[in-house]
C-alpha cells in the first residue's frame, strides 16, 4: 500500500479511512484548496472523498452545520456518510472529478449555467436560523481594505498619500452602503464555476466550498457566479445570463429589485468583490506561500475597467486604477488579461 504522503496527520487520516469503511485504502489527493482544509479520494469500490479539516486551523463544524441548512432546503450538497468532528474528518461521497470550471466552454455555459441558477434559487431562498453571521457594516468595510494593503502595497510597493487614501475611503463607503442597501439573502460567498460539481448522475450541480456563507447582499453571488477568477465572458452574455437570472429569481419569489437597480447592485457588489479578490490573492502569495492565484489579478482588473466607467461616483477609483496601479503592475511584469 502506498500513499502521496505520511505526516503524523496523513497517517491519523489513512487509521480513521480504514476504520471507518472497515478495509485499508490507498488515498491520493483530490482537490488542492486555498485554504487548510484538503480532500483525499480513496480507491474503495465505490470511491469515497474524506475531508480532512486540521483542528486548530479549519474547524469542521460550521460546515457541518451549513451543509445540514442548505440540504434541508433543497440545495444539492455532498452527502455526509461518516464523521469525527473531535478530529476533523468527515466520510463523503464521491462526486466525481468535474467542476463546472473544468468543463464550460462557449456552446454549454447556457446549459450549464440553467443547473446553476436552480441550486442558486434554493440557497436565496434558505432562511438561516437567528444569530446566522451576517455581511454587516464592519465585515463589508473590511474586505476591500485588503487590496490597498495587501495588492497595492504589499505587492506592487505602493505608497499611498492623504488623498488617495480619502479617495479610496470614500469608495469603499459607497459600495458598503450599496451592498446594505439591497434585500438581505443567504449568501454563498464563492458561488463560481469551481464549486459547483457536475454529478455523476447528471442532475442540477451539487454545491461546495459553502462553510463561508452568510446572510448578506443579494446581488452577491450572481456576481460571482459570472466575474470568476478563471474564467471570462464577454460582457453581453454577463447582461444576458443576469437579466435570465432575474426574471427566473423574481417568478420563483426572491426579493429582488427591478432590473435596472438588480444590474446596478451586480456591477457595485462586483467592483468590491474584485477589490477584495485582489487582496486576498497578494496574501495568499505573500503570507501563506501560495503564489498560483495572483497570476489571475489582471482578470480583476479588467472586470473593474469594464465596471467602473459605468459609475461616476466611482470616477476617482477607476483613475487611480488607471493612473497608478496599471502601470505599477505593467513595472513588476504582471500580463494583462
Amino acid at each position: 500500500m502506498t500513499h502521496e504522503t505520511t505526516s503524523p496527520r496523513d497517517l491519523e487520516r489513512i487509521a480513521w479511512t480504514a476504520q471507518v469503511l472497515g478495509a485499508d485504502t490507498t488515498q491520493h489527493r483530490a482537490s488542492f484548496d486555498a485554504g487548510f482544509r484538503s480532500y483525499w479520494r480513496t480507491d474503495s469500490s465505490p470511491t469515497r472523498i474524506v475531508m480532512d479539516s486540521p483542528p486548530g486551523l479549519e474547524d469542521v463544524a460550521p460546515w457541518l452545520e451549513i451543509r445540514d441548512l442548505l440540504e434541508r432546503g433543497g440545495v444539492r450538497v455532498p452527502e455526509v456518510l461518516a464523521s469525527d468532528i473531535e478530529h476533523g474528518f468527515l466520510l463523503l461521497e464521491d462526486l466525481g472529478v468535474n467542476t463546472y470550471l473544468h468543463d464550460l466552454d462557449a456552446d454549454n455555459a447556457g446549459a450549464l449555467f440553467d443547473g446553476a441558477f436552480v441550486q442558486l434559487a434554493k440557497l436565496q431562498a434558505v432562511t438561516p436560523p437567528a444569530g446566522f453571521p451576517r455581511y454587516d457594516h464592519e465585515r463589508l468595510a473590511m474586505e476591500p481594505r485588503l487590496f490597498d494593503e495587501w495588492f497595492c502595497g504589499r505587492h506592487l510597493g505602493m505608497t499611498l498619500d492623504c488623498g488617495e487614501m480619502e479617495m479610496l475611503d470614500a469608495a469603499y463607503l459607497h459600495l458598503v452602503d450599496a451592498a446594505l442597501a439591497q434585500p438581505q439573502v443567504l449568501v454563498h460567498r464563492d458561488f463560481m464555476p469551481r464549486n459547483l460539481m457536475r454529478t455523476v448522475t447528471g442532475e442540477s450541480p451539487a454545491v461546495i466550498d459553502f462553510q463561508g456563507a452568510v446572510i448578506g447582499p443579494i446581488a452577491y453571488d450572481p456576481a460571482s457566479l459570472f466575474k470568476d477568477a478563471f474564467v471570462s465572458w464577454p460582457e453581453g452574455r454577463v447582461q444576458a445570463w443576469l437579466q435570465d437570472y432575474h426574471h427566473r429569481a423574481i417568478a420563483g419569489g426572491l426579493p429582488l429589485p427591478p432590473l435596472d437597480r438588480f444590474l446596478h447592485d451586480v456591477d457595485l457588489m462586483g467592483v468590491h468583490r474584485h477589490l477584495k479578490v485582489l487582496g486576498i490573492f497578494a496574501r495568499l502569495n505573500y503570507r501563506d506561500g501560495k503564489p498560483k492565484y495572483l497570476e489571475d489579478a489582471p482578470r480583476f482588473i479588467a472586470y473593474l475597467d469594464v465596471v467602473l466607467p459605468r459609475h461616476p461616483q466611482l470616477a476617482a477609483l477607476h483613475d487611480f486604477i488607471q493612473r497608478r496601479v496599471k502601470p505599477a503592475m505593467a513595472e513588476r511584469g504582471d500580463a494583462a488579461r
